[in-house]
């Protein structure tokens, strides 16, 4: 399977942020397989799909790409709990329904980021977890991975619309729930985070809001914004008319792009029946087994979260 050839404006992109070279692109590829070919322990994707957009998320540092591929599986081993639904599952289907993460078709520029809308408020705290969502936003970014240029290569924004959360969401988030969840799609996952946005932030968001911030590196902590009631401040950083009909935009309703996503993943059901099979086994891993104390510290070290 070959890489899908880049519009001009994203190849410009990759090519000038990315360090993304066509001459190299094949040599990268080759090199990737080679070596995952001799990990014992390492059962991963080879589609060359797959890979370049491990590399995009690095730059094309061969290092870094090999790094981020082996913690991207080992977390499988572990950290389960952060993936607790398979995506044929009544409750994945029932979450992907309430469309609680939306993908924004439109940009308004060719190689402009893409714009993910998460509504926390849409799902029921009492009946679903955080990491009940969380399997099935992994689905849809993996689906984004293969397919979407403006995802791997500019980047994603993502919106998260607070309307109608409250503490019993919030209270989901252990310490140890965000540290892992920080270096699931920090560390493991090659997603460049252009920009993370709330809205219609409740009272007592700031304490969560802070506790937060303290897991992430300095460069995604710039990369935070909390905009008021008014979201006008929204719109110097995302378009309008790109957001949902019911957000004041014309990027087709709530409803459409739930529909876009059961579309997908029933689409990519016999990938994702494969991807179950992949993952790391650590006890034939050379040298020390990858344990989660490794990965995510000792689970008494954290600070428990106070609420007022």
């Amino acid at each position: 399977m070959a890489v899908r050839p880049l519009p001009a404006e994203l190849a410009e992109k990759a090519c000038m942020e990315l360090n993304e070279e066509k001459s190299k692109l094949e040599e990268s590829l080759q090199h990737l397989k080679e070596w995952l070919s001799k990990q014992p322990h390492l059962r991963a994707r080879t589609d060359d799909q797959w890979l370049v957009a491990f590399l995009r998320g690095c730059k094309f540092s061969i290092e870094r790409t090999k790094e981020k591929i082996d913690l991207y599986y080992s977390l499988r081993a572990t950290a389960p709990e952060l993936y607790p639904l398979k995506y044929n599952e009544p409750k994945f289907l029932e979450i992907l329904g309430l469309g609680v993460l939306l993908v924004l078709p439109r940009t308004s520029n060719p190689a402009d980021p893409r714009v993910l809308l998460m509504r926390a408020g849409a799902y029921d705290p009492e009946k679903y977890s955080v990491t009940d969502v969380m399997s099935v936003n992994v689905v849809i970014q993996k689906i984004l991975l293969m397919e979407d240029d403006n995802f791997v290569v500019a980047g994603g924004v993502s919106i998260m619309d607070l309307q109608y959360a409250t503490m019993a969401h919030f209270t989901q988030i252990s310490p140890m729930i965000m540290k892992k969840m920080t270096v699931a799609f920090q560390e493991a996952t090659p997603i460049r985070m252009k920009g993370a946005h709330y809205l219609n932030a409740p009272s007592g968001f700031e304490t969560i809001f802070n506790f937060m911030k303290n897991f992430l590196n300095e460069k995604n902590k710039k990369r935070l914004y909390v905009h008021t009631k008014d979201s006008d401040s929204l719109y110097k950083y995302v378009p309008k008319e790109i957001l949902p009909v019911e957000y004041g935009g014309n990027g087709g309703t709530i409803q459409e792009l739930i529909e876009w996503n059961k579309k997908k993943v029933l689409e990519y059901s016999a990938w994702l029946e494969e991807d179950l099979q992949l993952g790391t086994d650590e006890s034939k891993r050379p040298g020390k087994p990858k344990t989660a104390e490794d990965i995510f510290g000792v689970e008494g070290s954290f600070r428990q979260l106070q609420f007022d």
